[in-house]
């Protein structure tokens, strides 16, 4: 017999994953044009030029052989000590090459990750609204996801609810921010805050709790506030990073693990880090975009494009009567649903050729999710739809 559980995962795409494909059967259907395809946190904006003469450069430059083979399981050393004199620099942050682990992206750097902390029974508490695949991966890890409530004045974490979460089985807080699907930046009162219950309940059951911050939009931020770097917080940290949405590389698969030298254990927790990528298969990133990361650390795609995004579409559906979670960055829109089903408004978008995401993929109901990474005029033509939707679902 095959393994039931990756069976059912192979014949239930994910909600957003379902969407997407939706949508080019409607784009087929109906043309580009008038399909509003909201599903996918897919950058619409281009690579920065630097990416593509970097590329082009290392490639005329570097033996062939040598760039297309293998680099150490971990990735390559210099590589690894460019990512380490950056995130000094920029945050202060006192990190060393030797507790990176180049990886396949964030879902690599994540299922990684969460391989070598957990044992079976162990749980990880996760901030509702939440990307969905962490519930994958803690799943796979053989862990239980716990989830916490948002504050939904706010949609920071509800710190009552986590303090009532943790518990002697809790193992590590994922916490993400800019946060997919809000778009809430968590600034440094509510990391510091985060941390604070997290050392009273160590104290309390003699734990060592890790905070795994998972920062794919780390950069993606419209506030002119400093990054509040997990490392600078907490000891027992991990960082998870994919330079996918800052660069506009989603296709490309290449990120990291950053395991804070202060952890408790250090070394035997980024043994377990290249345990955990023997044991998954994640060993050796692409040897090319690995090559490429020194060139383009500190660089990013043209943000402001998403900001004229968010501040058109905000103003507009608040216009027609929508709710919206205002976003302090990523590119994402956490909408109010105005009807309480969030899995019907989404079928009722649908009839109006509207592609979004309900909130019920985010364990919370009652809201749905924009993703706007969209060309401009995508988000201009839409809104005569989203209020034609909306007044159906008043009536």
């Amino acid at each position: 017999m095959i393994n039931n559980e990756m069976l059912k995962l192979g014949q239930e795409r994910s909600a957003i994953r379902e969407l997407f494909e939706q949508g080019k059967i409607l784009k087929q259907k109906f043309g580009d044009d008038k399909v509003f395809d909201f599903s996918i946190g897919n950058p619409s904006v281009k690579a920065p030029d630097i990416v593509n003469e970097s590329l082009v450069k290392i490639i005329n430059n570097t033996d062939s052989i040598k760039l297309h083979g293998y680099t150490s399981a971990e990735g390559d050393i210099n590589v690894r000590q460019a990512i380490s004199e950056y995130l000094n620099k920029t945050y202060d942050a006192n990190t060393d090459y030797n507790y990176i682990y180049l990886t396949v992206g964030a879902a690599a750097a994540l299922s990684i990750t969460l391989r070598s902390l957990v044992n079976d029974g162990d749980e990880v508490i996760v901030f509702a609204p939440f990307f969905p695949e962490y519930d994958v991966f803690i799943k796979n890890a053989s862990a239980k996801t716990v989830i916490v409530k948002p504050d939904k004045n706010n949609f920071y974490p509800d710190f009552d609810d986590l303090k009532n979460k943790i518990t002697d089985k809790t193992k590590a807080v994922i916490i993400n921010s800019p946060n997919n699907p809000t778009g809430v930046f968590y600034n440094e009162d509510i990391i510091k805050k985060i941390v604070e219950v997290i050392n009273k309940k160590n104290k309390q059951n003699s734990n060592d709790i890790y905070i795994i911050s998972d920062e794919p939009y780390r950069e993606l931020l419209y506030l002119d506030e400093k990054y509040p770097f997990i490392t600078n917080y907490y000891d027992n940290s991990i960082v998870t990073y994919s330079f996918s949405k800052s660069l506009s590389l989603p296709g490309e698969r290449v990120g990291y693990v950053l395991v804070n030298k202060n952890c408790n254990e250090a070394s035997n927790v980024f043994k377990a880090i290249c345990g955990a990528g023997r044991s998954l298969g994640y060993v050796c990133a692409n040897s090319l975009f690995q090559q490429l990361i020194p060139y383009v650390l500190g660089v990013t795609s043209d943000f402001n494009i998403y900001r004229k995004n968010k501040n058109y579409l905000k103003e507009h559906l608040e216009k027609i009567g929508y709710k919206i979670i205002n976003p302090d960055g990523a590119f994402y829109m956490f909408v109010k649903s105005p009807i309480d089903d969030a899995v019907l408004f989404k079928d009722k978008a649908l009839k109006y050729n509207i592609l979004v995401v309900p909130s019920n993929s985010f364990g919370i109901n009652g809201y749905f999710r924009i993703s706007y990474c969209v060309d401009y005029d995508t988000i201009v033509n839409s809104i005569k739809n989203f209020e034609l939707l909306y007044n159906e679902c008043l009536n």
